[in-house]
């Protein structure tokens, strides 16, 4: 009896880490509920995919995380990660003094430049005076909100939660212009109603302190073994090639930036 007792405590105690790591609780990925294409984008089935979506899948993978998607509204992100709801932000949020204050940041894992869009044949420029009197689009709580209140003082801006609701209006003719990461643009610009409607204008001058040094993912202070694993997670993709050919599917360019 005493033998048998003995072996079942060991086997328990063999047991019982493995019996920790099956019940480890997912990480909770927070995006921009609003789509995003092609970073996040939901099929028929509300099934997340998109190129953002597949390089954190592939972070997640080599880090052996379990990693849920989880959709909040864009201004509520960061409340979502301090209460909680979410473990770690991964939707093209721009690594920026402003925000460091309050989040830690992952290593960069894209950077583009910011370009113009506006009907075919414009004369628009983008400068305060090339978009004077004109009605440009922008969304709300980002740093394109910052950049166009500072440098683009000729436009009136018009105030939208998401891309997506922009670029409806700019086809429509409801506004005149709006701004974007050159993959969004470029991946507008390929659509029928894009290529149909509207070109890049241009490329906007960087500002840093704006735009910070690319995007990252974002955690609470206190998560540094998660922010470690997900650079790890970063620095391999890039390093054993599933970066490179996740990204060409979606992009002409490499959207990690110089």
């Amino acid at each position: 009896m005493n033998k048998f007792r003995t072996l079942l405590v060991a086997v328990v105690a063999l047991a019982a880490p493995l019996m920790g790591v099956a019940q480890a609780e997912p990480v909770k990925v927070g995006i921009d509920a609003q789509p995003y294409p092609p970073f996040t984008v939901p099929n028929s089935s509300g099934e997340w995919g998109g190129w953002e979506i597949e390089i954190m899948q592939a972070v997640c993978k080599t880090e052996n995380l379990d990693c849920e998607v989880q959709p909040v509204a864009w201004d509520g992100i960061i409340p979502a990660l301090d209460s909680g709801k979410i473990d770690m932000i991964f939707s093209s949020m721009s690594r920026t003094a402003e925000r460091e204050k309050v989040v830690a940041f992952s290593d960069r894992y894209w950077k583009a430049p910011i370009m113009l869009v506006g009907p075919k044949g414009s004369d628009m420029k983008p400068t305060a005076e090339g978009l004077s009197d004109k009605l440009f689009g922008v969304q709300t709580s980002t740093p394109l909100e910052i950049y166009a209140k500072k440098y683009f003082t000729g436009a009136t801006l018009k105030y939208y939660p998401s891309l997506d609701a922009i670029l409806q209006d700019l086809v429509a003719g409801r506004i005149d212009a709006t701004m974007a990461g050159a993959p969004q643009i470029s991946a507008f610009l390929k659509t029928d109603e894009g290529a149909a409607c509207c070109e890049n204008i241009g490329t906007v001058n960087d500002d840093p302190e704006i735009f910070g040094v690319g995007v990252s993912a974002a955690f609470r202070k206190q998560d540094s073994e998660l922010k470690s694993k997900i650079n790890d997670g970063i620095q391999k993709i890039r390093s054993n090639g599933t970066y490179e050919e996740i990204s060409k599917k979606y992009f002409d360019f490499d959207p990690y930036g110089d």
